[in-house]
């Protein structure tokens, strides 16, 4: 090739290299206002879209979803927490500008042959949103005002019927760390579930029904009126027994008390009375014929308890007829005795 040629062609290819950088600036200033084809915003795709065309895209995919309320559901109360409560606000503006900048890194002809040949811009763009984060803190009390219970304890009391239980509930704690991170996650994201169950902890009574239960698990009850002992396992009434009960001036002692002490065939200690006569203060043995504490005793309280009579005197049962003790029938009180431990409770209405 002559010289001449060689530098046509050369000039030639200079011109064809100048035309195409004027094209490929040419091409590049028109895609100002484009967004590079790979970029997204808060997971969203805005490649290839003009500022307008994006913008209008993230305030209908992205902002549109964070107005809507957040719905919180817990014991049977609903919550709603709206974006306005929440002073929710996200610049879309700054998001597309963001957007905008990094499309157009690099000089004008790298973008242009970018853009020409397919190429992409690997961004993915994390918008800005903000809120109230004291309002968030705000609901979460109400909330909590709402489920938080504190665990009632069981109980039982004694009344002329028997026995009277209240049973014991657990109270409740609301998770509350976990549900404000619920809501912090759903208020900045349009895809997160806006509904929201709020969890709590379950926390047991000190003492339970179970506890009670064992606490009585025998107890006597003596109606005096009705002129009956009732026998209570694990606070169910078990047996219903006909006594008699002090006659007037030497009344049952009423109130609570529990069984002090078991005795089988017991001596009698014959208490300094009027009514004791001649044998006031003597000690009679346990079966002797005079001894009026016939089989079994079960002590209640100063001198006073639980204890069969002679068959003679059957006919006071169901009367106020004793000298303060709780009579029973023989057979009766040698039932009754190994159902009672030491200690047990005793109520006389």
């Amino acid at each position: 090739m002559s010289k001449r040629t060689l530098i046509v062609a050369l000039s030639v290819f200079a011109g064809i290299v100048v035309i195409a950088g004027v094209g490929l600036f040419a091409y590049d200033t028109t895609q100002k206002n484009h967004i590079a084809k790979g970029v997204e915003v808060g997971g969203i795709d805005v490649g290839g879209m003009t500022a307008a065309k994006a913008r209008a895209k993230l305030q209908a995919a992205y902002l549109d979803p964070l107005q809507k309320p957040i719905v919180i559901r817990t014991e049977g109360t609903t919550f709603h927490f709206t974006a306005k409560q929440a002073k929710v606000a996200a610049n879309i503006d700054a998001m597309v500008d963001e957007a905008l900048r990094r499309s157009r890194q690099g000089d004008p002809w790298s973008r242009a042959v970018r853009d020409i040949t397919g190429g992409t811009v690997d961004a993915q763009l994390t918008p800005e949103v903000t809120y109230s984060r004291a309002a968030v803190a705000k609901l979460v009390d109400r909330v909590k005002k709402r489920v938080n219970r504190p665990a009632s304890n069981a109980s039982a009391s004694f009344d002329t019927s028997g026995i009277v239980t209240v049973p014991g509930h657990d109270g409740l704690q609301l998770q509350a760390t976990r549900l404000q991170r619920k809501i912090d996650k759903a208020i900045v994201s349009p895809t997160a579930d806006r509904v929201i169950k709020a969890s709590a902890w379950k926390k047991q009574p000190e003492v339970t029904t179970a506890d009670v239960a064992k606490q009585y698990a025998t107890a006597l009850v003596v109606d005096r009126a009705a002129f009956k002992l009732k026998l209570f396992k694990n606070l169910k009434l078990v047996k219903t027994y006909d006594v008699a009960v002090g006659q007037q001036g030497l009344e049952t002692p009423a109130g609570l008390y529990h069984i002090q002490n078991k005795e089988v065939d017991p001596p009698w200690h014959v208490p300094l009375s009027s009514w004791t006569g001649s044998l006031a203060g003597q000690t009679i043995p346990g079966g002797a014929p005079n001894n009026p504490l016939k089989a079994r005793w079960l002590g209640i309280f100063d001198g006073a308890g639980i204890h069969g009579v002679d068959p003679s005197e059957y006919g006071s049962i169901g009367q106020a007829a004793s000298h303060g003790c709780v009579r029973m029938r023989i057979p009766d009180v040698i039932d009754l005795y190994p159902r009672v431990p030491v200690g047990a409770p005793i109520y006389i209405s």
